[in-house]
């Protein structure tokens, strides 16, 4: 248990900072989320109009400090294949 003011004062922030980075984190994933279900459906143009909204968000997540910058370049890479893969298919 935090002792001093300081320790306090830093145990109230890093609650604070938990509660912002976990929302901002749920809020990527529903994003991603959103993508892959566009995917299973099969309907490339919903697939493409969620991967547009989800790029800036995971993107955000990276300046933020919530996601590593490799880590949200891998999921924007590995989707947007599929997304791609799927709008070709469909042709």
């Amino acid at each position: 248990m935090a002792n001093t003011e300081q320790s306090k004062k830093r145990a109230r922030q890093s609650e604070a900072r938990y509660a912002v980075n976990k929302a901002r984190r749920s809020r990527i994933r529903t994003y991603v989320r959103k993508v892959e279900e566009a995917i299973a459906s099969g309907n490339s143009e919903a697939a493409v109009a969620a991967m547009k909204l989800a790029q800036p968000e995971l993107a955000r997540g990276v300046t933020k400090g919530v996601m590593h910058k490799n880590t949200v370049s891998r999921k924007i890479s590995r989707l947007t294949s599929r997304v791609k893969a799927l709008a070709t298919s469909v042709v």
